[in-house]
């Protein structure tokens, strides 16, 4: 029997999923949470065999979770279920220690097979994503471009980034101009708009 924890904040898709995956012999649904946070203290109350998270929570976000339940609750495998098909939360699942990333408009019995593997300790991955997380290769942003872009999607203004992010007017541009460079775009805007849609913010 495979012990499952889910998380995701929506609770009418958390609910649906659970009571899909409750209808398999093989595994029981110990625990459900609604944010990154609650994930942690599930995991490390219930003890499940697998984690299936989702990315978009609120508080800690599921990678983020997934990397604190890997390493507070080592037995316990993270399998990530997601809106976002993206590259970038790819290659940034698997660092956080997750083994198995799918998409959550594949069909019901790929989840359930998923799950399944994931709990018997082999990785499982959306072949689509795999290839397209080859194609544009590792995240080329350092934390501080991420961070720029950031506030470039939240609609501030240079002496707005300068300011929250403690950074010289001057040192913000040269970081938006390094951005700019990496995605291949030719702007600010659109260099957000990129990282964002490969998973890189």
């Amino acid at each position: 029997m495979i012990r499952l924890l889910l998380a995701d904040d929506q609770a009418l898709v958390r609910g649906a999923l659970a009571s899909m995956l409750e209808l398999e012999s093989d595994i029981t649904v110990v625990a459900q949470a609604g944010t990154g946070d609650e994930a942690v203290a599930e995991a490390l109350r219930t003890r499940p065999d697998v984690a299936l998270l989702d990315i978009q929570m609120p508080g800690k976000d599921g990678l983020e979770a997934a990397a604190e339940i890997r390493s507070r609750v080592p037995e316990c495998r993270v399998l990530i279920c997601t809106t976002f098909g993206r590259p970038g939360y790819l290659a940034r699942a698997m660092a956080a220690g997750a083994l198995g990333y799918v998409v959550k408009d594949a069909p019901p019995e790929e989840l359930v097979e998923a799950v399944r593997r994931v709990g018997a300790g082999f990785k499982v991955v959306d072949p689509v994503l795999a290839t397209e997380s080859l194609a544009y290769g590792v995240n080329p942003l350092t934390p501080r471009e991420r961070e720029v872009l950031r506030e470039v999607l939240a609609g501030r203004v240079v002496s707005e980034m300068a300011a929250r992010l403690c950074l010289s007017e001057g040192t913000v541009r040269n970081h938006l101009s390094s951005a700019i460079g990496k995605t291949g775009t030719r702007s600010r805007s659109e260099a957000a708009m990129v990282a964002d849609e490969r998973g890189w913010l």
